[in-house]
């Protein structure tokens, strides 16, 4: 070993620059690695709410889009689909919508912000088929109601307001995803107004 007398300022300066150095490189590493779970633009996408323009559903049409992977059914009810709904209270398992299938905005007797347009999930809630609407031929699967959905894969049923019958597989009456009016044409799902 040398005899030379040690610098100690000199060794202060080179411990404080390797440390400085160090820090910054582990941030260089850190940055890329922590934002990598961060959900990528296409999760996103697939999340966000998605905006819906009703201005040209006619009475009985069914539109549909997609939120979250998932189908939404957009129906527009004519007034003798609605003045039907109170008449099919006792053939409903929940028809007070007691179980929380819907925000508490649609917790009514139309399950909709506004009575003629139903906005509801897709998806059957026994085993996560989709039903089919059948605007003019239900009275095929439920004796004098005009229109409703039917999952063809186990034989579920839903009124107008996606309230499942009794007597049928599906627990549960049918999704109401959270949603609002932007104005008078459009609908954006996937966002209440509250959270807006």
């Amino acid at each position: 070993m040398s005899n030379a007398p040690v610098d100690t300022g000199r060794r202060r300066f080179l411990t404080w620059s390797t440390t400085a150095v160090g820090g910054v490189g582990a941030a260089f590493v850190a940055v890329p690695f922590i934002s990598s779970w961060n959900p990528s633009a296409k999760a996103k996408a697939a999340g966000a709410p998605v905006e819906v323009d009703v201005s040209k559903v006619e009475p009985g049409q069914l539109i549909r889009v997609e939120w979250r992977g998932k189908p939404v059914w957009v129906v527009r009810r004519n007034q003798a689909t609605l003045d039907s709904l109170s008449k099919l209270n006792d053939q409903l398992r929940d028809p007070d919508s007691a179980e929380q299938q819907q925000p508490d905005y649609a917790q009514n007797e139309y399950r909709s912000i506004k009575p003629d347009l139903l906005v509801t999930v897709g998806i059957c809630t026994h085993l996560g088929c989709s039903p089919t609407y059948l605007p003019d031929s239900f009275g095929e699967q439920v004796k004098g109601v005009t229109s409703g959905f039917f999952c063809p894969c186990h034989g579920s049923k839903f009124d107008m307001a996606g309230r499942v019958f009794q007597g049928v597989p599906a627990p549960l009456n049918l999704v109401i995803p959270p949603h609002y009016y932007v104005n008078d044409a459009t609908i954006l799902v996937g966002e209440d107004k509250e959270g807006a």
